[in-house]
């Protein structure tokens, strides 16, 4: 279960629901709360509720450019660092956005670097176009390059998002099978079909979570899959853990 799935509580909470529903492990997002940027405080987190820290979301929202550093090759660093830290085989990473020039033409190289000193897969995920600033409604802009998809660079390591892919209007499955092997990671959500960035409990949209569950298992997937969704509008705990549960359920029933 990834942390940002009770944003914006921290995430010494998602590390407790994690524990109290049964997760194997928690994918740390990276953000404002201090204690997603403390490997002591996660590693002390882990140790009291026995969850650990299986990935790191490198901080790569526009909300989170100042976290660890302004310069996003500190800040990947850093989450590789955490995560090696942490004994966490993942760091989840955004491509560049399009005016991060200079980080955005050493990216590529970047992470084999760092992949290959450390041993961490870094997952590119894929991404969704935005609304320009003074746009039309329908009028829809990539804010990363080269692409929102990260095939069309291509990396040893994949993070496949069912929330972006219905963003984006495309087939998951077709990114699936274009990953191939480099599928690493998936965040299990749901969208549908808006062009915005929904992160619906699986099986709530449009998106085929059950069949690309279904497709990992006869294929031996190897990687990992993470809850990542909104639960904003749950009234208390008890309601967000409810729905926690109940998509741990949905996840194990289709990974049979």
């Amino acid at each position: 279960m990834s942390t940002a799935s009770v944003w914006p509580l921290r995430a010494r909470t998602g590390f407790e629901l994690a524990a109290a529903l049964g997760y194997d492990g928690v994918e740390v997002m990276v953000w404002a709360d201090p204690e997603s940027q403390s490997v002591p405080a996660l590693r002390k987190r882990s140790r009291e509720t026995g969850v650990p820290v299986l990935a790191v979301h490198s901080p790569s929202l526009l909300i989170t450019q100042r976290v660890w550093s302004p310069d996003p090759v500190v800040r990947l660093r850093r989450s590789v660092e955490a995560a090696m830290e942490l004994e966490a085989r993942t760091v989840v990473v955004h491509p560049p956005f399009r005016w991060q020039r200079r980080y955005g033409d050493a990216f590529a190289d970047l992470v084999a670097e760092l992949e290959q000193s450390s041993g961490v897969d870094i997952a590119v995920e894929n991404m969704f176009k935005v609304r320009p600033p003074g746009g039309s409604r329908t009028s829809r802009v990539s804010a990363f390059r080269p692409s929102i998809d990260p095939t069309d660079e291509g990396y040893a390591h994949y993070t496949l998002d069912l929330s972006h892919t219905a963003a984006a209007d495309m087939d998951a499955l077709a990114l699936a099978d274009r990953m191939g092997d480099g599928l690493a990671h998936v965040h299990l959500a749901d969208g549908s079909g808006a062009p915005k960035d929904e992160h619906l409990m699986p099986g709530r949209g449009t998106q085929p979570c059950a069949e690309l569950l279904e497709r990992l298992t006869r294929t031996s997937f190897a990687g990992q899959i993470v809850l990542e969704v909104n639960t904003r509008g749950a009234r208390d705990l008890a309601q967000r853990a409810k729905q926690l549960g109940e998509a741990l359920l949905y996840a194990r029933l289709h990974l049979g």
